[in-house]
């Protein structure tokens, strides 16, 4: 399965923030829309990611100012990216190495949408139940002993 396949399944929709908001509207933007993550963007790139686990962080450091605190200093500068042609167990690789659980998928330049953990354990698990259902189609319509021999005495006759 490829990046671009997991991408077709969850969509394309983006959210972004700009580096000099805060964050309570970061915050406020991910609350509302229920998401883990949102792109950074300026002058229509993409300069960093910021997660949940970002922002604790930077609650962490600057405490109860953290409302004031910008997006451009609690955000991933240089997330690690995936790219569409990437196969999932690669993806997968790299989720686990780097412990980023959203990961920007570029094609070049041209931010193509964010993957999550999430995102994989669902399409690993549609591929998987589409799998199965297919063997089980299979299983059921096995052809009989008799209609194996028989074709192949048929074959050799």
């Amino acid at each position: 399965m490829l990046v671009s396949e997991i991408l077709a399944l969850k969509g394309s929709v983006l959210y972004t923030v700009g580096p000099q908001h805060t964050l309570q509207e970061a915050v406020t933007t991910m609350t509302d829309l229920d998401i883990g993550s949102v792109v950074v963007v300026e002058d229509g790139k993409m300069v960093g990611l910021l997660t949940f686990r970002e922002m604790l962080s930077a609650l962490k450091r600057v405490g109860m100012n953290w409302r004031e605190a910008k997006v451009s200093g609690a955000m991933i500068a240089k997330p690690v990216v995936a790219s569409p042609d990437m196969e999932v167990e690669e993806l997968q690789r790299l989720i686990v190495e780097h412990h980023q659980r959203y990961l920007p998928v570029m094609d070049g330049d041209v931010l193509q949408g964010v993957i999550s953990f999430h995102d994989v354990a669902r399409a690993m698990l549609e591929e998987k139940s589409f799998e199965n259902k297919m063997l089980k189609s299979y299983i059921r319509n096995w052809p009989e002993e008799d209609e194996i021999s028989g074709e192949s005495k048929a074959a050799a006759g």
